[in-house]
């Protein structure tokens, strides 16, 4: 394998410095400058941090290749500064047996440009009436840890009370979405004042917020861990906030487009903004920016979805819900970020460092001398326009077209192979679907 020197690049925000990279790891720079045969990267100017760890994407093979597959969503993995991802089983066949996770997880592999650890299915078919097979996926060669019906919640409070009992066994974690069904059924946005003037069917916040609470409580009597998808509401931060002031096994995340986008933006009634959960308002907002500054919530998970033109370029009440965001999550955060006191400490801590600790990802959110090499090299001034055409992803559905962002990303290191050099994708990791094992 290659060998890469690193120079002078602002390692976590915090001073110029050398990082040395050989066999797949971070080696002292000693090492390396006596031999004279690394390849040396200039990275004056730019931040150095772990690559980053998204636990929640949709990379929606097999069985929906014409929106994502994983190769394309590993590229874009690759482009946005991401060394792991965690795909949902929302696929078809679902991602609910241990053959299906192996599938992902070798698909995963032979693409080569990001780690893919795939994310099982806590009900058999997400239809919300049996456990799936939790045991197996987790012994399989996938070695589940996250499991999720991500799209459709877990409502029967008994079977979470069970899913959260089986995985406490082997230290795994159920990532609930939380929404009520019969309080949202027909739903098609924020209920609030904007849903009422334009007459669609509302999505209350009270639907995502009594699951929580639900959950939280349920969490705390079994001694298990729970971790809630993409909290957008600032009622849900409060019963975060006050689930883990009791010492709950509780972890959050929020998207970047919840941190950025409100309701105002369905005026336009461009099925771009349609997502799950929907956009809220700008207090809501604001609640989620504090949330994340503050350490409520933990992490940002993008929730990753593509579409194909077919079903999202449509009215709106006929339009999928999702949105595209691995290669523009970072630089959106640093945007929604910018008036709190958030460092680049701070991204590495949500991006990185706290998804792969709850993840079990170990190869992935450090910089010391010895881990592995999953590095990304950020140029905190590069003004430019998002395009979502130029992206990697199949995805076009990515709701910040033409906005102007300040960070670009400029290299993404997977296990010491430079997978992004200079903004642009090269080779996948030549050790091919035995990367993990440099």
């Amino acid at each position: 394998m290659s060998e890469y020197l690193i120079r002078g690049a602002n390692i976590l925000g915090g001073g110029a410095g050398d990082i040395a990279i050989r066999d797949g790891r971070i080696v002292d720079p000693e090492l390396l400058t006596a031999g004279g045969g690394a390849e040396v990267i200039d990275a004056e100017g730019l931040i150095a941090l772990p690559g980053l760890v998204d636990m929640h994407t949709h990379l929606r093979e097999p069985g929906k290749e014409d929106a994502e597959t994983v190769l394309t969503g590993s590229q874009s993995a690759a482009a946005g500064g991401f060394t792991c991802v965690h795909a949902m089983a929302n696929t078809a066949p679902v991602a609910d047996t241990a053959g299906v996770v192996e599938q992902v997880h070798r698909l995963g592999r032979e693409a080569g440009y990001t780690e893919v650890v795939p994310i099982g299915a806590v009900t058999i078919g997400l239809e919300g009436k049996q456990l799936a097979e939790l045991g197996a996926m987790a012994r399989s060669a996938a070695r589940v840890r996250v499991f999720s019906d991500d799209g459709i919640c877990v409502w029967d409070p008994l079977l979470m009370r069970r899913a959260l009992e089986y995985v406490k066994t082997f230290d795994g974690v159920i990532a609930q979405h939380a929404q009520e069904p019969r309080l949202t059924e027909g739903a098609q946005m924020n209920e609030g004042v904007v849903s009422a003037e334009l007459g669609l069917p509302g999505w209350p916040a009270v639907a995502e917020e009594s699951i929580i609470a639900r959950d939280v409580l349920l969490a705390e009597h079994v001694g298990s861990r729970l971790h809630i998808c993409h909290v957008s509401t600032a009622g849900s931060v409060d019963i975060v906030r006050w689930a883990k002031s009791r010492g709950v096994q509780v972890t959050a995340e929020v998207t970047p487009h919840h941190l950025m986008l409100t309701d105002e933006l369905v005026r336009t009634f461009d099925p771009v903004y349609k997502v799950n959960p929907p956009l809220r308002t700008d207090a809501d907002v604001q609640a989620l920016r504090e949330a994340l500054a503050d350490g409520t919530i933990d992490v940002i998970g993008t929730d990753h979805a593509p579409h194909t033109a077919e079903h999202k370029c449509s009215e709106w009440t006929a339009a999928a819900m999702g949105m595209v965001g691995m290669e523009t999550a970072l630089p959106i955060v640093v945007e929604a970020m910018a008036d709190h006191d958030f460092d680049h400490g701070d991204l590495a801590r949500v991006m990185s460092q706290t998804p792969a600790r709850i993840t079990g990802a170990s190869g992935h959110g450090s910089l010391e001398i010895g881990a592995s090499a999953n590095i990304v090299l950020i140029d905190p001034n590069a003004p430019h326009r998002i395009v979502p055409g130029e992206h990697a992803t199949k995805g076009r559905n990515n709701p910040f077209a033409g906005l102007e962002v300040s960070t670009r990303i400029t290299d993404t290191f997977f296990y010491g192979h430079r997978v992004l050099a200079d903004g642009r994708l090269t080779t996948p990791h030549p050790a091919g679907a035995s990367w993990t094992d440099q």
